[in-house]
């Protein structure tokens, strides 16, 4: 199939297609004219990239796991799992940074309001 279909059935953008070839996570054929041609198979993998990008992985880190999909074995997948805790334990630490941010930022609003109301205070006193 051409570019056009497998985006089509993919839900996804022929960009995004390109995209994914030029990572290195999806693969073609050319026609003697140079135009791109994917199996069938390559729909299911479109739609587990962007699976994988929803979680929020990068394409690098996509790439470390497809080997779990393209040569499945305990090894692969031992490593696929591995990998997948890391990018947890990242996702956790910067989720928990987040919310010292925004403690932070309560911590100044309830500041500010407390001024706000002192300054009213002050005004009509």
């Amino acid at each position: 199939m051409r570019i056009g279909e497998l985006a089509s059935r993919a839900g996804v953008s022929v960009r995004s297609v390109r995209y994914y070839e030029e990572q290195g996570l999806l693969t073609s054929t050319r026609s003697p004219s140079g135009q791109r041609h994917y199996t069938d198979d390559e729909v299911e993998r479109v739609v587990f990239i962007q699976r994988l990008y929803a979680a929020g992985l990068s394409s690098r880190t996509i790439i470390e796991l497809l080997p779990c999909v393209d040569a499945p074995s305990e090894e692969n997948s031992d490593a696929a799992l591995e990998r997948m805790a890391q990018e947890r334990d990242r996702l956790s630490a910067h989720i928990a940074d987040l919310l010292r941010t925004r403690d932070a930022l309560d911590a100044l609003v309830a500041t500010a309001r407390a001024y706000r109301e002192q300054l009213r205070t002050a005004l009509t006193g």
